[in-house]
């Protein structure tokens, strides 16, 4: 299990309970071993963070990004967290929102192809 900020245990449970529709759609796909037989979390604290999916076999974090992503902000705060989880030995795989609505069986596709590749 990889250490958390306890005071983030409310917070995810927050999130878990108001998933943006893109989020819903992928967890739909993630949830119960549907992967590989890869275990998925959903709104997983790890460190300072709460990642949108987190699957331990593969040591995979998977972020769902809104518009706020694509700010120069939102860019330079994501490389900084991706750096800071890398460091963790964890992969990070980030899709836009709207990819993951419209494109879910790609995205899944890649999702299958990193798990095998880091399993």
């Amino acid at each position: 299990m990889k250490p958390y900020n306890i005071h983030l245990k409310e917070p995810s449970q927050m999130l878990r309970n108001n998933m943006t529709d893109a989020e819903q759609t992928l967890w739909q796909r993630l949830r119960r071993k549907q992967i590989l037989g890869a275990q998925f979390y959903r709104q997983k604290p790890i460190l300072n963070f709460i990642v949108d999916f987190y699957c331990p076999i593969a040591k995979l974090v998977i972020e769902c990004d809104g518009s706020q992503h694509h700010t120069l902000e939102g860019l330079a705060s994501d490389a900084i967290r991706d750096d800071i989880l890398n460091q963790l030995g964890l992969t990070i795989l980030r899709f836009d929102n709207r990819q993951v609505l419209q494109e879910t069986d790609t995205v899944c596709q890649v999702i299958f192809h990193t798990i095998q590749r880091l399993k």
